[in-house]
């Protein structure tokens, strides 16, 4: 019996971290790789899904959307229950999506910190978000708190980032500095250099730093020293597996 209620307490310590993004049955992306990442670095994970998927590391097969109302009610549920700090928002369907979703969250809780990884396409090229209503995001995106998206994702949302935005531009993709992140906040550049000079590439390497920032961010660091600390979790993620299915340890 005491055993039982030294987990609660535990549990209660934690702090509530909240995904909203899709579901992925290989468990390498979306909630079941950001609850992973939650659990190992101590946080108490919960999650919405915007999408069921059907696919593996290796290929993408199905997509089914859900309703956009649905989200909306599964995020007031968990916030009023819970006082949840952080929440990374994942794939979407589109911009009036985002927009609800954003919404939904600002209704219950203007303060809590919103990380968004725009997740435009799959590992496997499958598109998510609609190029064509991007434009519409303007005012949703001073919303967003921390954006961590990659080169190619920076250079299809650049119209829309505020120079005031705060902005993780990932590296992975780069051909000159692979491996170097740049933070941009409050008017400044970081640059967040490769803790490995090898990586192996993995499928949702973006969901699992994206929530390994959350999770850092909602233990009370910084946001330089929690993308930091995101970097280096994601670091060994990587390299964990040569193969595109990787292992969660947090040290």
């Amino acid at each position: 019996m005491n055993n039982y209620n030294a987990i609660d307490r535990s549990q209660q310590d934690r702090p509530f971290v909240l995904s909203i993004a899709g579901f992925d049955p290989s468990a390498g992306a979306g909630v079941l790789a950001d609850i992973k990442t939650f659990e190992q670095l101590k946080v108490k994970g919960m999650a919405v899904l915007t999408a069921n998927t059907l696919q593996t590391e290796q290929h993408f097969y199905e997509l089914a959307w859900q309703p956009v109302a649905g989200i909306c009610r599964h995020i007031e549920v968990l916030m009023q229950a819970y006082s949840i700090a952080v929440i990374k928002i994942g794939i979407v369907k589109d911009a009036p999506m985002l927009q609800h979703i954003i919404a939904a969250i600002r209704r219950q809780n203007e303060n809590t910190f919103i990380i968004w990884d725009p997740v435009l396409q799959s590992t496997t090229g499958f598109p998510f978000f609609a190029e064509k209503e991007r434009d519409s995001l303007k005012d949703t995106m001073q919303q967003i708190d921390l954006l961590t998206p990659n080169l190619p994702e920076f250079e299809a949302l650049k119209q829309l980032i505020s120079r005031k935005q705060t902005v993780l531009l990932k590296g992975g993709h780069s051909k000159e500095q692979p491996g170097l992140d740049f933070l941009y906040l409050q008017g400044q550049k970081v640059e967040l250099q490769p803790g490995t000079e090898t990586a192996y590439p993995k499928h949702g390497s973006g969901c699992v730093l994206s929530a390994a920032i959350a999770a850092y961010i909602a233990s009370g660091h910084s946001i330089t020293e929690s993308c930091r600390q995101g970097k280096t979790y994601v670091e060994r993620f990587l390299n964990s597996h040569p193969t595109l299915s990787g292992y969660h340890h947090a040290g």
